[in-house]
């Protein structure tokens, strides 16, 4: 029996295709870094290569820049074409640092890493009736295969093979790898590509409480992700699951006014959706409130097509068929998008005699028998054939109106970037691949799954996007590519930056040593790259200059740091100056290393 209890690599990731040269001509100056890296007992010097484009350090500011032409200018990474990014080494220090977050956070809660091939099979696809989606990479020298976006399928008839019982379960696993999707117009850098790294995780239970279990314990390692390591304004929107499928799911979203989702939020409750969930009510008794003069309709069928859906909504308003889902449990979804000519046809397709079909028609709570309705397209019926539904709210919802699960707030409206997704699947996947296991009645009995997934790569395109200011990016301090970034004045003695940089160890830090570059851009650019702290050698030796890089994003009446500083502030030489937006921290050299480590605890 397979148990699974160890890393398994299953095949390492294949891709196809030529791909262009990964390094454009940069015709500014390159700088030199100079970078110390942690180690158990000294500190590693390297020196590398940094391709940085000094252009923007003329600029009285970098609002106008794009965070994914930056990213690029600064050396971070490179666009070889639409869609495709080539990661340098100054961007992978960020991507590996996220990637290990979100590993420790998997590893905590008992999931397994895992590695499948990036290449799966039409065969599998086909069984979960997805092979016709037209994101899908497809292999044109062998139309039997494709480039994986996701793996529910592969994972499936994996765990499906192992023949598993039911002491084997919980099965949990995680890969954190490259997914590939056809983005016809592939856009926004990071945030929309045609390859990116996602963290794809999946579970196999053994019924619905377990499998719920399952699904709170990852919210949990999601939370600790997004509120204890990143420490970034983010929100969890109840969610429509989509292609994906199953009956529950969640979204995680940096809040951001450049984000392309759009979330509700009730002012009392705080419960919060995404526009395809959310759902209200108007007020009816507010001052100025008309129900509607005219009525939209949208037909949709049942899953066997004897049933015909009328929905009557206010032609201002936008349909939104989620709440409707939880009164008619075999709306066929499919047939939303279908034109009335092809759901008609279906309807009138099947064996029944049209006369003897059934109806329902269903009215937005925004409509009363005032509002004038189009005409119905079937004209051959009987009238104990249909069913109403009243007062119910079918169309998206807009700011001001009442939350629907409290009855007393308003919501808001706010913009948002999805970095994250958790699914509980129940059984979709496991269900049409005959997926079993082994009962306690030896039986067998198909699994509860769920499946969560973290767009790492699109985590650090929508954290540069948050973070970045006129100045440049600011990144938190545990996916930071250093720890500070290190610019020293012109006079002080390389012998003394050389004992200072002897007595960080444990810090890692960026020290910029081109001579041709002015002290005063150093400091720009250093700010331009988003290390959490800017450190500066000069004219306050031995005191050291410390400036905080950009915003505080949480925790920014009460920093943790206050209170070393009232036990210590003295004895260190500590002081504190803060002028509008502008941190800056003075220590004396000796006890740098401990202010450092302290301030970093909040950034």
């Amino acid at each position: 029996m397979l148990r699974y209890t160890r890393r398994l690599n299953v095949c390492k990731q294949l891709s196809t295709g030529t791909v262009r040269p990964l390094l454009r001509a940069i015709s500014a100056t390159n700088l030199r870094l100079h970078s110390s890296t942690p180690h158990p007992t000294t500190s590693s010097i390297s020196n590398q290569l940094l391709f940085t484009s000094t252009n923007h350090l003329k600029a009285k500011s970098l609002d106008d820049v794009h965070s994914y032409q930056l990213l690029q200018d600064l050396g971070f990474l490179t666009q070889s074409q639409a869609g495709i990014t080539h990661w340098h080494p100054l961007g992978l220090k960020v991507l590996r640092k996220l990637e290990n977050i979100i590993r420790n956070r998997m590893d905590q809660i008992g999931f397994e890493e895992f590695e499948l091939s990036s290449i799966s099979s039409k065969a599998l696809w086909s069984q979960t009736g997805r092979w016709g989606n037209t994101e899908l990479f497809k292999i044109s020298n062998d139309e039997n295969l494709c480039l994986a976006p996701t793996h529910e399928e592969e994972i499936t008839k994996l765990i499906k093979d192992a023949q598993l019982n039911h002491k084997n379960l919980p099965v949990l696993t995680y890969q954190i790898t490259r997914k590939y999707r056809y983005e016809k117009r592939p856009r926004m850098g990071l945030l929309r590509g045609r390859e990116f790294v996602m963290k794809d995780a999946y579970s196999f239970d053994v019924d619905y409480p377990a499998a719920m279990k399952t699904y709170d314990n990852v919210n949990k390692a999601y939370l600790n992700i997004f509120k204890n390591d990143l420490k970034l304004p983010f929100e969890v929107a109840k969610a429509d699951s989509g292609d994906i499928g199953g009956s529950m799911s969640h979204e995680w979203h940096f809040v951001n006014d450049k984000g392309e989702d759009l979330l509700y939020k009730c002012n009392s409750c705080g419960d919060v959706s995404n526009v395809e969930k959310a759902s209200s009510y108007p007020d009816l008794d507010a001052e100025g409130f008309e129900f509607a003069k005219a009525a939209n309709v949208k037909y949709l069928l049942t899953k066997d097509n004897e049933t015909l859906v009328s929905c009557y909504y206010p032609t201002d308003r936008e349909f939104n068929v989620s709440s409707l889902t939880e009164y008619i449990d075999d709306l066929d979804l499919k047939s939303l998008n279908l034109p009335l000519e092809e759901v008609l046809a279906r309807f009138q397709s099947t064996d029944t005699d049209v006369i003897l079909k059934k109806f329902i028609r269903v009215m937005d709570l925004r409509i009363n028998d005032q509002t004038d309705l189009p005409d119905f397209p079937i004209t051959m019926f009987q009238k104990n054939n249909f069913s109403m539904i009243t007062d119910l709210s079918i169309v998206e919802p807009v700011e001001g109106e009442i939350c629907i699960e409290c009855e007393e707030g308003q919501l808001e409206s706010m913009k948002a970037i999805e970095v994250g997704h958790t699914f509980y699947l129940g059984k979709k996947y496991s269900e049409a691949m005959s997926a079993k296991f082994v009962n306690k009645d030896n039986k067998p009995e198909i699994f509860d799954m769920g499946c969560y997934g973290i767009g790492v790569s699109r985590i650090i395109g929508a954290i540069a996007e948050i973070t970045k200011d006129s100045e440049g990016f600011r990144w938190p301090s545990v996916i930071s590519p250093y720890d500070f970034s290190l610019v020293v004045a012109p006079k002080v003695e390389e012998s003394l930056v050389e004992k200072f940089k002897s007595n960080v160890n444990g810090l890692t830090f960026n020290h910029f040593e081109n001579d041709k570059v002015l002290f005063g851009n150093k400091i720009r650019l250093a700010k331009m790259i988003g290390t959490p702290l800017v450190v500066i050698l000069g004219k306050n030796w031995p005191l050291v200059e410390i400036e905080v890089r950009g915003k505080r994003w949480v925790d920014a009446d009460t920093p943790e740091y206050k209170q070393l500083q009232e036990i210590k502030g003295e004895q260190w030489q500590w002081t504190t100056e803060i002028k509008g937006n502008v941190e800056k921290h003075y220590v004396h050299k000796d006890h740098f290393r401990d202010v450092v480590q302290s301030l970093l605890k909040n950034l």
